[in-house]
């Protein structure tokens, strides 16, 4: 029985999960790290990752139409691949390194798109830097729930439209995300999930995917990027320093 007194972070943490598969990219990440502070990471993310496939898929449904082919074709596969890897070496990977490495990629990303020199034009989906960026986004995204820094570093060079980029994350997510339950079943990670309490934050997550749809369409493209970029940085110091404190 999950007690009550981490219910309504729970809640709010599917709540903003939503939010993130309703376009807000990378505020899901913030959901497991955040409730690490009131309970085991391992739990949080276990508990989360049905709220995970759920909104992924009205996420899917509110973006069917607007998504990049050729990236989700270099992008899925390559998921695919690092959570494999990933159901492989958790039992031996150190969780704070993996953060770590996540968080710095994020910082990365951040720095450069603030203070590097002004790219003249998009960048491209390439193959190589597409299966490097998603493995590792897979491998992350299967340990910690925070995948969005390596896939933002690779889609957001490129400019996409927002509602583009919105739902080719939706969908690649949507992938990755249900291939994870075989290897979090294989670790035995999704034994004694509560039923009632698993509905309701899949009903949270519904609602919060619903607003963070609103508010992405509505959301001017300069204020969608800079809102982005400051989730992206949000997450990645929480990420290091869940890892180092």
């Amino acid at each position: 029985m999950t007690p009550d007194a981490i219910i309504f972070p729970l809640l709010a943490a599917a709540f903003v999960v939503g939010m993130s598969k309703g376009g807000l990219a990378s505020a899901a990440a913030l959901a497991v790290p955040s409730l690490a502070l009131v309970m085991n990471p391992v739990q949080a993310a276990a508990i989360l990752l049905p709220v995970f496939i759920g909104t992924d898929w009205i996420a899917v449904m509110l973006y069917r139409g607007t998504y990049s082919r050729r990236n989700l074709a270099i992008l899925i596969p390559a998921i695919l691949i690092g959570i494999l890897i990933a159901t492989v070496i958790t039992p031996w990977t150190p969780e704070p390194a993996l953060l770590i490495l996540t968080g710095l990629i994020g910082l990365w990303y951040v720095v450069r798109s603030w203070f590097g020199p002004v790219a003249e034009a998009p960048g491209e989906a390439r193959v190589l830097p597409g299966l490097a960026w998603g493995i590792l986004t897979g491998i992350t995204s299967f340990i910690t729930h925070s995948g969005s820094p390596p896939a933002q570093a690779y889609l957001m060079p490129q400019r996409l439209p927002k509602l583009e980029f919105a739902g080719t994350m939706a969908i690649a997510f949507a992938a990755g995300n249900l291939a994870k339950l075989p290897g979090y079943w294989a670790i035995g990670a999704l034994e004694g999930l509560d039923l009632g309490l698993t509905l309701g934050l899949l009903i949270a997550g519904g609602i919060g995917t619903m607003a963070g749809r609103w508010l992405t369409a509505r959301l001017p493209d300069a204020v969608y990027l800079r809102g982005i970029e400051g989730l992206l940085l949000a997450l990645s110091i929480l990420l290091i320093g869940r890892a180092l404190f």
